[in-house]
């Protein structure tokens, strides 16, 4: 017999306690002295011997009480035969979990450790009875292939060899409280979970709180692989936000040696559409993160697959990291003409005449009264050119395009009314019209432009870069007329200054999107920078950089995690599928939002690599699927570690079998050795349950004192 809670038998002193008690409550009779009353002496002298025998019963009783108590606080178990003849060996229901996550493709002396779990696996299995049920789960993947509940042991073992190694694992905590909210739906008492694992120690990093299982069996099973030196290609970002074929956008990749050894010259490689378009080395100390810059240059329009490429090593699953980039076609604009305003200098340079093809810009100008029936989000960028009213609805309307990720360029109008464009630059995350400067169309310059945030996306290219300074006085067109903006605080960012100090470009930012606003009109009247050599390629780069969202660079998504992503331009019943990099596809769950189409996909994708979102026969997105950082990690717990992990964080008792037993001989005995036991605290605590009970009714019934008297 073994006791679960041993220190609980120091209480077993207290058993003393009756005994104390009678000792010091025991007294002599004191004696009569009438020596005519013998016959009296006599019956005292029975009497007495029938109370000393009560007392003893009582004192062994009260005794055997507190000592049975004692004993089933401290959780006595019986093992061997003794526990199978009371009942130990009962139908049950099992749970298995394997933990089939990357890095249990990795080796030890003894092989392949998915493999030998596997052969653990059958082993447990082979020691069940045939009334006991099994579920068979797995920490990666979709469960599909072990998805069968509550199977025998004979059905539970064909499962077995389909257990395969793949991305996206959950936690081993996890993982553990969903099998066994699972088992819950069991109508057998006795219930056990034997888990199997490498103990990675990120598996048992969950901060989540999982629902006690004090009423389980745990058995730990862990394989430990040999200790390999690792370098992982972790999060890759396209930093440029205007994307455009022949112009370079520069990249960053974050390179991490998990390894104990230092690495010197480790080779990355970035490939855009499968070509090498760039490399770079880096030196890293044990443990080290550093980031990796790029310059690359898009070949074509459309979207484009990358992938960041590190050199071979032992793990092999963490050496490349995939991204997207999208360089539009072309780009959908809506300039909105204010009343009594012209728009024509923004018509003129959106043209294909001056583009010459080199930049494809697909526009609609509109009055501003038509604005309200206008689908705004089938547009990339809207020009807003000084309307004269912007109604509630409106604001409201462009406010929700914005956060949606679309891009707003604010012209103001001689006739604007001021509180409304406030309202406006309000809702987009902007500050406040505070008056005029100058007369209109006076001719008169009463300020120009004369500073400019050069390292902003916005100017990148757009003029000499030898200069070498961070604010570069470039061409300064004179300013007649222009609007005073002062800025809130938030995200916002003066990109031009005027020589007076009031902003003449300013971006703010809202949700996923971008407004740029200009503190005079695209007229003449209000100065001459419609006509300066500076206004269309600017103009460009503000529609490119508005017009480039998040989606650019793409969606960078985790294997096997639940995800969400949109996708824009698509007719409302079109169907869209999910085509993998080796051809497998699948139809998501979609449902259509005002603008757009809600892609959800669950745990459908096991691989890495890029993805196709198609529309019948239309490419109309591609989505990187990646693997969770944290399997790069391949830093091991020690068993009795990952024993503490789950004794607290489920309170159950946990049993776990040497490693070098799991993957070898003698499992099956260890496992039954740990399995065939009865705990008696049941027992125990009935027996003196029973002794107080007698105690009680002795107490109570048997008065010899009162015999006497008769």
């Amino acid at each position: 017999m073994v006791f679960l809670n041993p220190a609980i038998l120091f209480g077993l002193a207290a058993a003393a306690i009756p005994l104390i008690i009678h000792l010091f409550n025991f007294r002599r009779p004191r004696k009569i002295d009438f020596s005519s009353l013998v016959f009296v002496r006599e019956l005292q002298k029975t009497t007495m011997q029938r109370v000393r025998i009560k007392q003893w019963i009582l004192l062994a009783l009260r005794t055997l009480a507190i000592a049975a108590l004692v004993l089933s606080f401290s959780r006595p178990s019986v093992q061997g035969p003794l526990a199978q003849a009371l009942g130990g060996d009962g139908s049950r229901t099992v749970g298995i979990l394997v933990d089939n996550s990357l890095s249990t493709l990795l080796r030890n002396q003894d092989g392949n450790l998915i493999r030998q779990m596997k052969g653990a696996v059958q082993t447990v299995i082979q020691d069940l009875d045939s009334a006991d049920e099994v579920l068979l789960r797995t920490t990666s993947g979709t469960d599909r292939n072990v998805s069968a509940d509550f199977s025998s042991p004979a059905a539970a073992a064909t499962l077995i060899d389909q257990i395969v190694a793949e991305g996206g694992s959950r936690t081993v905590t996890g993982s553990i409280g969903a099998l066994a909210d699972r088992m819950m739906g069991s109508n057998r008492f006795n219930r056990e979970l034997y888990v199997l694992t490498d103990l990675q120690a990120t598996t048992f990093d969950d901060s989540t709180q999982e629902s006690l299982l004090s009423d389980y069996s745990i058995r730990l099973l862990p394989v430990l692989a040999s200790r390999i030196e690792n370098v992982g290609i972790g999060d890759v970002t396209v930093e440029s936000r205007i994307i455009e074929v022949g112009q370079p956008i520069q990249l960053t990749a974050v390179v991490t040696n998990y390894g104990t050894a230092a690495i010197d010259g480790y080779i990355v490689s970035v490939f855009l559409e499968e070509d090498r378009v760039g490399q770079a080395s880096v030196t890293l100390a044990p443990g080290e993160s550093k980031t990796i810059g790029f310059t690359v240059t898009p070949p074509s329009r459309g979207w484009l697959a990358g992938v960041i490429r590190g050199e071979d090593d032992d793990f092999e699953y963490d050496n490349e990291r995939f991204f997207t980039v999208h360089v539009p076609a072309e780009r959908r604009v809506l300039v909105v003409r204010g009343d009594n305003e012209t728009v024509d200098y923004v018509a003129l340079a959106l043209s294909r005449e001056l583009g010459r093809d080199r930049i494809t810009f697909e526009y609609d100008v509109i009055p501003e009264s038509a604005l309200p029936a206008t689908q705004i989000d089938s547009y990339d960028t809207i020009i807003l050119g000084g309307l004269a009213t912007i109604s509630s609805g409106e604001i409201a309307a462009l406010t929700r395009y914005v956060g949606d990720g679309g891009g707003l360029l604010v012209f103001p109008g001689a006739s604007t009314r001021e509180q409304e464009l406030n309202a406006l630059l309000s809702g987009v995350g902007g500050g406040r019209i505070a008056g005029t400067t100058g007369s209109l169309g006076s001719r008169q310059p009463v300020t120009r432009l004369e500073s400019f945030e050069l390292e902003h996306d916005l100017f990148n290219g757009v003029f000499d870069s030898r200069a070498g300074s961070r604010r570069q006085t470039v061409e300064q067109p004179d300013v007649f007329y222009s609007t005073s903006y002062r800025p809130a605080r938030g995200t916002e960012q003066t990109l031009i200054s005027l020589s007076n100090g009031d902003p003449f470009l300013q971006e703010m930012r809202t949700g996923e999107g971008a407004t740029l606003f200009f503190s005079a009109a695209p007229d003449t009247r209000w100065s001459d920078f419609p006509v300066r050599g500076l206004f269309v390629p600017l103009l460009y780069r503000a529609i490119f950089y508005l017009s480039a969202s998040e989606s650019s660079s793409g969606e960078q998504l985790v294997v096997g995690k639940a995800s969400e992503f949109r996708v824009a331009g698509v007719a409302a019943d079109a169907r869209l599928t999910i085509v993998g990099p080796g051809g497998q596809d699948f139809i998501p769950e979609q449902r259509n939002l005002f603008s757009a189409t809600l892609v959800s996909v669950n745990e459908q994708i096991g691989d890495a690599g890029v993805y196709d979102v198609r529309a019948g026969s239309e490419l109309v997105r591609r989505i990187a699927f990646n693997l969770p950082q944290e399997e790069s990690d391949l830093t091991s717990l020690e068993a009795s570690e990952a024993e503490q992990v789950l004794e607290a964080k489920f309170a159950a008792d946990v049993v776990t079998i040497s490693p070098e037993v799991v993957g070898g001989e003698g499992l099956e005995a260890q496992l039954r050795e740990a399995r065939l036991g009865v705990e008696l605290w049941n027992v125990f605590l009935m027996v003196a349950l029973l002794f107080l009970a007698a105690e009680m009714i002795v107490e109570k019934y048997w008065k010899p004192e009162a015999s006497a008297d008769v």
